[in-house]
């Protein structure tokens, strides 16, 4: 490790969303010391609150980021190795009409409408099928199976969509928890020694000579604290330009377009496991995505947000939109009355000057500043396929100040719970219902999702559902509150069953609130304890 002197670190880390989290494992894992504070609780904003996919983003092909989804595409295997109990493949169903148009701002709907007026907008066939061909290609698939064409009059996937969708486009992409990904990261950097600290403000932090000075508010108590870092990284998602211009008190140029996607959750629309990708009318897509077991996700939307601190929701408006575009596909239509949750988050896009939200680029941009002192990287934008490549590109910027730092590491390392092959899943299931035969097979699987090989840690030695402790409802027990409270930095209900696990889906209002309390009780039981020994 470079050094832990005092209270200096070699680097410090404002944003616990996924990219703060990522390049905080990242340069934990090259020696560096590292400390990294999140306001309120991890992959509470943006990182929890996506389509919940690792993919190359097809449509972005349309804008010609060929750099960026080769990246994503590439990615996408690299992180299914190392996490395949919160990640794993899908197969996604473009079904095709000749109606289907492009967004109007695109790059190649301009060229199109130049060389083949007469389609006035419109997709053809071959150009999807050209972009598919790129997307197989481009990224060196060796785990997911390519592209294929369905006949959608006799295939199941056809049985839920209208009549006049004959044909349809089947290719491949990748499910991630994603809130629970971050908490991975988190735990996998603080495992090599760096310090996380969670519901934790950032009130200021000021260029000292060659250290930065962090003055740190805890949310919950009050306490203050100031540590001194080598070198600071602010990645504050939708709060970055925030950090830069009343946090550090620096003056940028650089500024971030902040594009709220909002999602719905409806019943169960279909029977089968595979993703629909949408395209409207207006040139924009949607997926439906199988979603718990119990439900189809439906998004997303791109809607201008103009403060980070304003709490994104999904308007009535949004709602109706993705409804009524659902319903152009799907035979029998989609209505409010179906959506059973809804949630929305703000993409914190490097504002690149572009006409529309949709358009904005999704490529991640990091901006060092180093001519004053102590070095400074502001991290914009970023995708969460990326979030590994992004924290490499980060350090790339940043180990030049630290010579002894180790080199690029984190391909193909597993996250905590993710030492298994990726055709291992069904096994581990199968194993643990033998360790734990009073498991359900629903049961069993949701928590090798959840947790891998550790679900045998947070069950331990446990003959019956009794021995787990408090039953919560929706299969969740005391024994896994703890686990994610001692290891996982929940602290309140709501971390535990919207962001860690989504069981809220599946838990009256009034569980939640005994889980509410129950946890506040715990927490106070284990604040106590120290000053009880000492007493």
């Amino acid at each position: 490790m470079e050094s832990r002197e005092d209270n200096i670190v070699d680097l410090f880390v404002i944003g616990g969303g996924i990219n703060g989290c990522g390049i905080a494992r990242d340069a934990a894992g090259r020696g560096l010391s590292v400390e990294l504070a999140e306001m309120n609780d991890l992959a509470s904003a943006t990182s929890s609150a996506s389509t919940k996919l690792f993919h190359g983003g097809l449509r972005y092909l349309e804008y010609f980021e060929i750099r960026l989804v080769r990246e994503a595409l590439i990615e996408r295997e690299t992180l299914l190795r190392a996490m395949p109990h919160i990640s794993w493949p899908m197969r996604f169903v473009l079904p095709y009409h000749r109606d289907m148009r492009f967004e109007a701002e695109t790059p190649t709907s301009r060229i199109l409408s130049l060389v083949m007026p007469w389609m006035k907008g419109r997709r053809p066939a071959w150009l999807i099928r050209l972009g598919l061909f790129l997307y197989d290609h481009l990224g060196g698939r060796k785990i997911l199976p390519a592209t294929k064409t369905l006949d959608l009059t006799n295939a199941p996937e056809g049985t839920p969509l209208k009549d006049k969708f004959a044909q349809a486009f089947e290719y491949s992409d990748c499910w991630i928890e994603d809130s629970r990904l971050v908490v991975l990261n988190a735990r996998d950097a603080e495992a090599r020694g760096a310090r996380i600290r969670v519901r934790t403000k950032v009130r200021s932090a000021e260029r000292k000579g060659d250290l930065w000075t962090v003055a740190l508010e805890d949310q919950e108590s009050g306490a203050t604290d100031v540590v001194q870092a080598r070198a600071l990284v602010n990645a504050g998602g939708p709060w970055v330009k925030d950090v830069i211009s009343n946090t550090l008190r620096l003056n940028s140029s650089e500024g971030v377009r902040l594009v709220r996607g909002s999602h719905i959750v409806t019943r169960k629309l279909y029977d089968h496991d595979k993703c629909y990708f949408f395209q409207g009318g207006d040139g924009r897509i949607i997926f439906a995505i199988p979603y718990e077991g119990e439900f189809t996700l439906i998004g997303t939307t791109d809607a201008e947000h103009t403060d980070a601190n304003a709490p994104p929701e999904c308007t009535p408006d949004e709602a109706e939109y993705l409804c009524n575009f659902a319903s152009q596909y799907f035979e029998r239509p989609v209505t409010r009355d179906d959506i059973v949750w809804s949630y929305s988050g703000v993409r914190p896009l490097y504002d690149d000057g572009a006409k529309s939200a949709t358009a904005a680029t999704r490529d991640y941009v990091l901006s060092l500043s180093e001519g004053q002192g102590a070095p400074l990287l502001n991290v914009f934008g970023g995708k969460i396929t990326t979030y590994r490549k992004l924290a490499e590109a980060a350090l790339a910027k940043i180990t030049p100040f630290f010579p002894k730092a180790g080199q690029d590491w984190t391909a193909g390392v597993a996250l905590p719970g993710g030492d298994f092959a990726v055709d291992g899943f069904d096994r581990l299931v199968k194993d643990l219902q033998a360790a734990y035969p009073f498991l359900g097979p629903d049961w069993a699987r949701r928590l090798v999702r959840a947790y891998g090989t550790e679900a045998w840690e947070i069950l331990g030695d446990a003959q019956s559902a009794a021995d787990l402790g408090p039953d919560f409802g929706a299969t969740l027990t005391g024994a896994e509150v703890r686990w994610q409270m001692r290891r996982e930095y929940a602290r309140e209900a709501a971390d535990v069953v919207w962001r860690r696990t989504r069981l809220g889906l599946k838990m009256r209002p009034e569980q939640i609130a005994a889980l509410d309390e129950w946890m506040r009780h715990e927490q106070g039981a284990t604040d106590a304890a120290p000053r009880a020994a000492k007493g």
